[in-house]
């Protein structure tokens, strides 16, 4: 029986793909938990449309990511933070602080998990902290570490 899987199937083969495969493993078990379709001509030609609908998502994601990694090279971000001896800090800079910085700093938003910092920062200085856009796309934003100033 030909069918059309729906969901990526280990050991058979990926999403939008077409098979042929046993009857008894088509009607008994990839049918009824929804992990395939009959090889219609009509299904065919709408796993055709949701392809051709999701490469071309797939090509705007790009695009966007593209300028982003152009903006993020390009701009740093300033995060204030309480500094003892030796510049070093009380407490650590994070993901999520960058995340929150470049929000209210420059209006762009990203997820925490995207920021790759193999370890929080301690120290005051200067820091290039790579991120990760999507796919092979990763940009480097410079992210400042100085001294709070006391408003006394």
């Amino acid at each position: 029986m030909k069918i059309i899987l729906t969901r990526d199937v280990k050991g058979l083969g990926q999403e939008g793909e077409v098979y042929e495969v046993r009857d008894g493993y088509a009607r008994n078990y990839l049918l009824p938990r929804g992990l395939a379709i009959e090889a219609s001509k009509k299904n065919i030609r709408r796993i055709e449309q949701i392809k051709k609908s999701m490469n071309l998502r797939k090509e705007k994601l790009l695009k966007e990511a593209e300028t982003l990694q152009k903006k993020l090279n390009k701009i740093s971000i300033t995060i204030e933070a309480n500094a003892g001896e030796e510049e070093k800090l009380f407490g650590s800079v994070t993901a999520e602080d960058i995340v929150g910085a470049l929000k209210t700093q420059h209006d762009i938003q990203i997820e925490k998990h995207q920021i790759h910092l193999e370890e929080p920062i301690k120290k005051l200085g200067i820091y290039k902290v790579p991120i990760h856009l999507i796919g092979e796309i990763n940009a480097e934003l410079k992210v400042w570490i100085v001294q709070k100033q006391d408003s006394a």
